[in-house]
């Protein structure tokens, strides 16, 4: 596992994409911004963010809920998050990406060490309780069952088919998201809640799996 030396070093990554101050309170200077030029009569103008969107969207992805335990008296963090992936076998990494502008990520951050709960068909309520934001937010976990995960400690959710606990071993920036790497000390599923089959989202809409 990850010591503490290694998570503050991952968080320090992060908080230096973003600009912000380190903990050593030195400021430190934001990403470059990208090179200005015109754009050609003739060239392609790239896509929108809304065309991005509806193409995208054709991708089918699984839904997970990523949570952290709350670091110096904070309550657990937890986010919905569709943009999760294995990484690598060995060592065995997954990556999961999260917006900068993102209020809970910096609680992850803080943490050093997230779990991933894969959702499971019927879940789409849970998902959405976890995908809200702003004042509503701080109450995500109310009414939601679940233990600590058994070495990190961050919430494993009651019934949820799959869970990768980990502990984050690198941060990258990626346009408008950063790309949190994790490497995984202990997963396990609850074949009873997989026997339902996964929680599926495209196109904007929830649905489930059949051969």
């Amino acid at each position: 596992m990850m010591g503490h030396a290694g998570m503050a070093a991952a968080a320090v990554r992060y908080l230096r994409s973003t600009g912000s101050p380190t903990s050593a309170g030195r400021p430190v200077d934001p990403l470059p911004r990208p090179e200005l030029r015109a754009v050609r009569a003739d060239e392609r103008l790239p896509p929108t963010p809304d065309e991005f969107r509806r193409v995208l969207g054709h991708f089918a992805s699984g839904v997970t809920v990523v949570t952290a335990p709350g670091a110096d008296g904070e309550p657990p963090a937890g986010f919905a998050c569709q943009s999760f992936s294995s990484l690598s076998l060995d060592p065995p990494l997954v990556v999961f990406m999260v917006a900068r502008t993102s209020t809970t990520w910096p609680r992850i951050a803080r943490a050093g060490v997230f779990c991933v709960n894969v959702l499971g068909a019927g879940q789409g309520g849970l998902c959405r309780s976890f995908a809200i934001s702003g004042s509503r937010a701080a109450d995500k976990f109310a009414g939601v069952p679940h233990e600590p995960s058994p070495v990190t400690g961050s919430p494993w959710l009651t019934d949820v088919p799959a869970w990768v606990d980990c502990v984050i071993h690198a941060v990258h920036t990626g346009g408008d998201h950063l790309i949190v790497v994790g490497r995984v000390e202990a997963l396990g599923t609850d074949e009873g809640a997989a026997a339902a089959g996964p929680l599926l989202f495209h196109r904007g809409t929830f649905g489930t799996f059949s051969p």
